[in-house]
């Protein structure tokens, strides 16, 4: 088992009853064991976690504050946020899809199946599906396509036809098109052969409103197709979500270090990413 330092609040997976997380409140601090933990390709790897009830009420969307290890001699002074990337209820599995790019993802990245993992969640506000809508649309690129896996298992599970539009520099970086064929159709575009251009992902989202396929859009992971997404979503009158991406600090709220710029009514406001996100109104965001 790892040696890491946890704090002795936490709730251990094997004492459910412990921790300083009250019955009526929906997050709390947990260790729980590393189940799985494998290289997808050279930039990504897939963490699963065996995880409390509470971890496992988790919404798409939503993400957990996870205590890295330190990949070297240095302290990590924060944590790092994760989006959830699925949620197997039945088997009590979370699951993480995240690109090793810092030190606190190298540390991560070092975990091993029988080590343990300190995570604080499910926080934040995740993505929401109105009844009314038996069509949508995702459109994720890079790390930003893990974030929308669970909302196309949600809609999926729930009847609701799933398009989802995989943006990547090149077929091995298109993740996790095995889970999305699983609920829906799947259309990759490219760098490496063009059709990733905006105006190929144009044509293919204006075919799909001409198809009665678009009855709402969530996206993630891309500024350029955030601001297309939104731009055809208010030409016709389709409502969307966005999942957005920032650097956090203390993932709760008061730290004040996610507030980003959104946009109601004409008049501009900041939020915190943390509580009053991740997930917003596509229509509000202003980007980054």
């Amino acid at each position: 088992m790892s040696a890491h330092t946890y704090a002795t609040a936490a709730v251990r997976l094997e004492d459910p009853g412990s921790g300083h997380s009250p019955a009526q409140c929906p997050a709390e601090e947990s260790v729980v064991p590393v189940v799985a933990h494998e290289w997808v390709n050279a930039e990504y790897k897939h963490l699963v976690v065996k995880a409390t009830p509470k971890a496992l009420a988790a919404q798409p969307g939503q993400f957990f504050h996870l205590l890295c290890p330190s990949p070297d001699e240095g302290d990590l002074s924060f944590r790092r946020p994760q989006s959830v990337y699925r949620i197997q209820r039945s088997s009590g599995r979370l699951e993480f899809l995240y690109k090793v790019v810092g030190r606190g993802t190298r540390g991560l990245a070092t975990l091993k199946p029988g080590d343990e993992l300190n995570m604080v969640g499910p926080l934040g506000v995740g993505f929401r599906l109105e009844p009314q809508w038996k069509n949508i649309v995702v459109l994720g690129r890079g790390v930003g396509l893990a974030t929308m896996a669970p909302i196309s298992q949600f809609a999926g599970e729930r009847g609701v036809r799933v398009t989802a539009i995989l943006s990547a520099r090149s077929p091995d970086l298109a993740l996790a098109a095995d889970l999305f064929e699983s609920v829906g159709t799947v259309v990759k575009v490219l760098d490496t052969d063009g059709t990733s251009a905006i105006d190929n992902v144009e044509r293919i989202l204006r075919e799909l409103i001409a198809e009665g396929r678009a009855d709402a859009f969530f996206t993630c992971g891309s500024n350029r197709l955030m601001q297309l997404m939104k731009r055809l979503g208010r030409e016709h009158g389709i409502p969307g979500q966005m999942a957005m991406e920032q650097i956090m600090a203390c993932g709760l709220g008061p730290c004040y270090i996610c507030v980003r710029t959104f946009e109601r009514d004409g008049q501009r406001e900041m939020r915190r990413v943390c509580v009053e996100g991740p997930v917003f109104d596509l229509q509000e965001c202003l980007g980054w």
